[in-house]
Parts: structure tokens; C-alpha cells; sequence
């Protein structure tokens, strides 16, 4: 089975100069006084602004041989469909992963959405189905499920999601929706069904994964852990039917220089810039994220809260698990030189992934860096890890 390679879009900004109103690319790096001065458009006297980088960065990946990029949504973040849609003008054959949760809209909004921009892409869209963070992010947009009612609504979406689509006389009738004689009719509905991509690591997350998903995506642990609950999901869909109907995914943030000494040079000299008191650390200590995502309790344990000995956090070859203190988000990335992230990457794909999102700061020079120097050393590194397989 072929392997796919994602790229992360920077909706919510791109690590460079915050407060340099000159640097391009960073979401909120303009002050509003420039954004209304005389002669200046969109905060520059050339009118560039975000969207035109985002555009760069979709671009650059397609120029460099990803197959498509990962628009991802939250409160913080750009709108994931307005995104997409803009963007799908600019590219030729990049797909665009677009994150979505059910609490976010009705789901035959969310059909017609998807197939207006699978029409407009031409069948170049998935989707990133996540359920929600924790119980006080959910409530500030207004969702007041609890953990276990987002699931289940997560579940019964999804369901109602592929039958609308696929049905022009749609009657259904659950806990949560109702239709009607509903379904898509006219040319939406001969647009192909995007491949949901779904996200969770709870035990109703694992059999909606089982029941509803074409690729179940992690966040990136030690191999042994990644492989234990591909296993888990990969037996959860045996039992409903979907032996082989279930891909496997790792999302993981990258350092990547030449040489493997350059690239542990870099981290560490992210980690001594990273303030102690900074949101992304506090980030990976929130407790009431561990009380109710069993993700962020599985990360939680491979760093237990460390955020002063950069060594402690090494926790495998090259992979490293204070990402989260320089970026946010998950906990563990990848840091080696070009020829260690593609045979790390490899062994990922020995275990059962077959689905990449990938992802460094700067976005745009990391695009050209990971698809020209890491990219088309992976089927070498996959060849040569069977090889040595075979020989022990």
C-alpha cells in the first residue's frame, strides 16, 4: 500500500517574529495602526498578507512532492473550510485535509460544504474529524457536552455524514438528528466522499475509529506504544466487519539539518529561548485536559510535566518529547539528520502507518527542506529496514 505524505498549514501562525510588523508570514504580527495607515493595504505597503503566505506554503508543498497539506481548526486558528477553498485556486493536485468537529455545524451544512468543495477541487478534499478538546475549550464555542456525549454525537455525525451523501431520499432518525426525505441531489451528489481521517485515544474514540474511519491518526510515541493501539484498532474493526478497511496515521512535528549534531543544536536552542511560564508549557500540564483526554494522558506520561532537563526528554532515537514546550501540541517529535528522521519515519511505516502529517517552523523553508532532503530518501530507508529484517 502506497504511503501519503501531509504537510501542516500555519493557520494559527508560524513561530517566526511576533512583534516584527515586517515579518511576512506571521498571522499576528501587524498592529492595528498599520492596517488602517494611509496607502497600506492588508498591513503592507505591497499588500501582502497571511493568506498570501499560507498560499506560498500550499504551493511549496506541492512543488515538493506532498501529496496534500492538513488545514487545521480551533479557536485560535484561521476557519479550516475558508481556508481550503481559497487555497484549492492556487494548487493543481494538492488534497487539503480539513479539520472539522461535529459541534461545529449540522451535518448535512457539513455534506454540502464538503461536496461544493470537492466539486470546486475536483476531488482533492478529506476530511480530519476531531471530537474536541476539553470541557472548558468546548463550553468558550459553546458545546456543553461532556466527554462521552461528544463522542457519541461524533459517532451518530459521521453516520448521518455518509448517508446523506450517498442517499437522495434520506430518512434517519437517532438521539441526536432527524431527516426527512433529505440526501444530496443535483451534481453535489456525484462528488466523490471525502476519506475521513479520525483522531481520539479513549475507549469510545478506539470503536468509532473501528466503525467510521478510513485512517485512524496518532500523535507520535516511542514505536512500541503506536503499534499497540494500531493493534487495538485494528482488532475493534475485525469484529464490525472492517478488517481492511482501516489505514493507520502519525502526526509528528520534525528537526531536520544535515547533520544529526546540527539538529540537537537547534532543539536545545529552542528549549533555552522557551519561557518557563509560557502558555505552551502550561499547556502540557493542564489538568483538566488529562482528566478527560486520554491522548493528552498517554503524552503526559512520556514526559510527566519535565520542562527543565532537556535530556529527560529523549525518550527513543531522535525522538524527542518536549515538542510541546517550543510549539505546543503533542508532546513528541522527530529531531536527527536528514537520514535518521527517514528511517525513523520508515519503521513508523513498518508498524502499519501508511499516512504522514508532518510538520517544522518555518513552514515554508521546512516544506522545501523535508520534501527535497527527507522525502525521497524514505523508500530507500523502507527497503533497507526489510532488508534488514530479513537478515536477522
Amino acid at each position: 500500500m502506497s504511503v501519503e505524505f501531509f504537510w501542516r498549514l500555519p493557520t494559527h501562525g508560524d513561530g517566526r517574529k511576533p512583534h516584527d510588523q515586517h515579518t511576512r508570514g506571521e498571522w499576528n504580527s501587524t498592529p492595528p495602526e498599520r492596517r488602517v495607515a494611509p496607502g497600506v493595504r492588508n498591513g503592507r505597503p505591497d499588500g501582502f498578507g497571511y493568506i498570501d503566505y499560507l498560499s506560498q506554503v500550499a504551493r511549496a508543498a506541492e512543488i515538493n512532492g506532498f501529496d496534500g497539506v492538513l488545514v487545521p481548526t480551533g479557536a485560535g486558528s484561521e476557519q479550516s473550510w475558508i481556508v481550503a477553498s481559497t487555497l484549492a485556486r492556487e494548487t493543481r493536485k494538492l488534497r487539503f485535509l480539513v479539520a472539522h468537529q461535529a459541534g461545529y455545524t449540522a451535518p448535512h451544512f457539513t455534506v454540502q460544504i464538503a461536496a461544493t468543495l470537492q466539486r470546486i477541487t475536483q476531488g482533492r478534499v478529506d476530511i480530519n474529524f476531531i471530537t474536541g478538546g476539553d470541557s472548558k475549550s468546548q463550553r468558550a464555542i459553546g458545546d456543553f457536552f461532556d466527554h462521552d456525549q461528544r463522542y457519541a454525537r461524533s459517532d451518530e455525525f459521521l453516520e448521518v455524514f455518509r448517508g446523506y451523501w450517498r442517499n437522495t431520499n434520506y430518512d434517519y432518525e437517532g438521539a441526536l438528528y432527524r431527516f426527512e426525505n433529505g440526501g444530496l441531489g443535483g451534481p453535489l451528489a456525484q462528488a466523490p466522499i471525502p476519506g475521513i481521517y479520525f483522531v481520539g485515544s479513549s475507549e469510545p474514540a478506539l470503536d468509532i475509529a473501528a466503525r467510521r474511519s478510513d485512517v485512524y491518526l496518532v500523535w507520535a510515541e516511542p514505536l512500541k506504544g503506536n503499534q499497540e493501539i494500531f493493534d487495538n484498532v485494528r482488532r475493534r474493526a475485525e469484529s464490525v466487519g472492517r478488517a481492511n478497511e482501516v489505514r493507520f496515521g502519525v502526526r509528528v512535528d520534525i528537526i531536520a539539518r544535515p547533520t544529526e549534531k546540527e539538529a540537537w543544536d537547534e532543539a536545545r536552542r529552542l528549549f533555552s529561548l522557551a519561557p518557563a511560564a509560557s502558555e505552551k508549557v502550561a499547556a502540557i500540564t493542564n489538568q483538566t485536559a488529562l482528566k478527560e483526554s486520554a491522548g493528552a494522558n498517554r503524552q503526559w506520561a512520556l514526559h510527566k510535566g519535565n520542562r527543565s532537563n532537556f535530556d529527560d526528554l529523549i525518550v527513543g532515537p531522535n525522538l524527542w518529547a518536549g515538542m510541546s514546550i517550543l510549539r505546543g501540541g503533542p508532546a513528541c517529535g522527530l529531531i536527527g539528520s536528514y537520514e535518521q528522521i527517514a528511517d525513523r519515519l520508515a519503521e513508523y511505516i513498518d508498524i502499519g502507518a501508511t499516512s504522514f502529517i508532518l510538520a517544522s517552523n518555518p513552514h515554508l523553508e521546512e516544506a522545501y527542506s523535508v520534501g527535497e532532503e527527507i522525502l525521497p530518501r524514505i523508500g530507500e530507508a523502507v527497503e533497507s529496514l526489510k532488508q534488514r529484517k530479513r537478515a536477522a
